[in-house]
């Protein structure tokens, strides 16, 4: 659907601005999807970003500083995020043996398994509701790239 029809507003200042605009939109629509496909998991998309940073790093343990680099929303609180996979399971704590005042975490096995299930959700939703094909896909990664410099 135009972006028009779904904001409900004719004209905008330029294409610039319209652009701006669908991409902010789009963001939220697809937050809105993750977020419901992440609920019946108990998993908020912040925390299942960490799931998969350290999925990425997996075996390898990785303190909070790296998983807050590497956030897509860098204004979460990975420590408190972290804690709370932790209570759920998901990722385990360990003191660092160069630094002991430094804390490493690792996804544990259940974090791993509970990941797979949600990317398959998120997946397969994504699939369903996407009205793109791969090439588009991947033009649509080089344009965005390309935005960002």
């Amino acid at each position: 659907m135009k972006i028009e029809k779904e904001i409900q507003q004719k004209k905008f200042k330029d294409v610039y601005q319209k652009t701006a605009i669908n991409i902010t939109f789009t963001a939220s629509w697809i937050m809105t999807h993750n977020t419901g496909c992440l609920k019946p998991f108990g998993i908020s998309p912040q925390q299942y970003n960490i799931l998969r940073i350290l999925k990425g790093q997996y075996p390898n343990p990785v303190t909070v500083k790296l998983l807050t680099e590497r956030m897509i929303d860098k204004m979460s609180n990975a420590s408190r995020l972290v804690e709370k996979l932790k209570q759920k399971g998901l990722v385990e704590r360990c003191e660092c043996e160069e630094d002991r005042r430094q804390v490493d975490v690792c996804i544990s096995d259940k974090g791993l398994k509970v990941l797979a299930e949600m990317s398959d959700t998120l997946d397969k939703r994504l699939c369903e509701n996407w009205n793109m094909t791969k090439e588009e896909a991947t033009e649509q990664n080089k344009i965005l790239d390309k935005m960002r410099g």
